[in-house]
């Protein structure tokens, strides 16, 4: 889509929801004394449970504001609203309909934009939910059978994203990267379960897209990995934004919502397995597809502080959306405020690691660029593996129905199905990799080397 082309989309979607009428809006408190809080939030965009479906999942949010009735003698009652993406939410926040909601770095920077915009208290960026330092969270996938090996190729081809997502953005950036200009790829707007759709349907040639979207279909046998953002190598995240006017009136709610997350993280970083089984169960997710994503060694990594190098990434940000057309202006530092999270005073939460000493080597698996798991049918943990070599020695000895079997890019070190892999032997090193094209790269580099399929790095173990 053309870049004069992706501002009115943008804004169709962020304008639907706006009529506003004073029974619909949310108000401080209901004719009973209430306080409402309205939570909009994506149960299957699995970087924000910490703020949306494990949250919701657990109770925390409930179990936190009756704890503060009983210190202010007030009742509280909480609303979930669950949508696909983040530019429902922010149309919502806009015409004061959601409170509190959790979305991408792109979608939170267009809504602090369109707040600002639009004049008053606005909106702020209060935490942080899951994030990767290099971008992972969002990939391109393409049909299993496909002849796409690059995002060069993707040249005349048509590919589904969410215009103005965090993907989109990856999607952009990266095509111009492999030389390819915009307008020499076709793209179609569409949520992620549409895109999905469509990429099954083969109405489409790509789907751009962010967790858990790409490894569910990857998963399910429907696609491979093209695109791994990581080769972007710029932060993602995901993060909580709340209407100032609200946040003013009721910080306790504020407190109490950032506390929670607080317990949601907790449980997940301490509880990862059982985290994603009860992430799997409210939004029919695959379990091993959640784990993927929300587990120890993960792509994504669950902490609640405003970093550094996340605000800077949000700093760079800016001027990429402002060059395509999706937003006009934003202060950041007007819209990033660290002092909820401050006032909270929250203990670190360390993330979520593999441990434990390989059955099958009998080493260590403590190195996060290394370690890997197998998850067996009827088993309640998972077992580690010390390396890749490790992992598929494992794999070959047997032990059970495998589940998923996870290891870390040899180069970028995001996490993966081993059998989904490109896996490539030098030497006495077997190595894999995401994608095809960073197999390609370590090859072009290391002429000893040799690529491997699944079966033969098995066999090679």
């Amino acid at each position: 889509m053309p870049h004069d082309k992706i501002r009115p989309v943008l804004a169709a979607a962020l304008l639907a929801a706006t009529a506003c009428t004073a029974t619909a809006c949310t108000s401080p408190a209901a004719a009973d004394g209430t306080v409402e809080v309205v939570v909009g939030y994506q149960s299957k965009t699995i970087n924000t449970v910490t703020a949306g479906t494990l949250l919701r999942a657990q109770g925390y949010l409930e179990q936190r504001l009756a704890e503060q009735g009983r210190k202010d003698g007030r009742s509280y009652r909480v609303t979930w609203q669950d949508y696909d993406s983040g530019a429902p939410i922010t149309a919502q926040m806009l015409a004061d309909k959601i409170d509190i909601g959790s979305m991408g770095d792109y979608p939170l920077l267009i809504n602090g934009s369109r707040a600002q915009e639009a004049g008053g208290p606005g909106t702020r960026l209060v935490s942080v939910t899951g994030y990767n330092l290099l971008g992972a969270l969002n990939s391109v996938v393409v049909p299993a059978g496909s002849g796409a090996r690059t995002l060069a190729d993707l040249k005349g081809k048509t590919v589904s994203t969410s215009v103005g997502s965090a993907a989109d953005g990856t999607l952009v950036q990266a095509l111009r990267r492999a030389g390819v200009v915009d307008s020499d790829v076709r793209k179609q707007n569409q949520q992620p379960a549409v895109g999905t759709s469509a990429l099954k349907a083969g109405s489409v040639d790509a789907l751009a897209q962010f967790v858990a979207w790409p490894g569910a279909v990857v998963f399910g046998d429907g696609a491979r990995l093209l695109y791994d953002g990581s080769a972007l190598q710029q932060p993602t995240l995901h993060g909580v934004v709340v209407r100032q006017k609200y946040a003013t009136t009721h910080p306790e709610v504020v407190q109490a919502f950032l506390t929670a997350q607080a317990d949601a993280t907790r449980y997940l970083n301490e509880q990862p397995l059982a985290a994603a089984g009860k992430v799997a169960a409210a939004t029919g997710l695959a379990p091993e597809v959640v784990y993927l994503y929300n587990g120890p060694n993960g792509i994504a990594t669950f902490a609640t502080a405003l970093r550094p190098e996340l605000l800077d990434a949000l700093r760079k940000d800016v001027p990429f959306l402002a060059s395509v057309g999706v937003l006009k202006a934003l202060d950041l530092d007007r819209f990033v405020d660290p002092r909820p999270l401050a006032r909270a005073a929250l203990p670190d939460v360390p993330p979520a690691r593999i441990t434990g000493t390989d059955p099958v080597c009998g080493r260590p698996a403590d190195d996060p660029k290394l370690a890997g798991e197998v998850w067996y049918r009827g088993e309640a943990a998972t077992r580690p593996a010390a390396d890749p070599g490790c992992l598929l020695r494992a794999l070959k000895a047997g032990g059970g129905t495998v589940r998923a079997a996870y290891v870390p890019d040899a180069a970028t070190g995001t996490r993966w199905f081993a059998d989904k892999d490109h896996w490539v032997q030098d030497g006495s090193r077997l190595l894999p990799f995401t994608t095809e094209d960073g197999a390609a790269a370590y090859l072009g580099a290391h002429p000893g080397a040799r690529p491997l399929s699944y079966d033969q790095a098995l066999a090679a173990a």
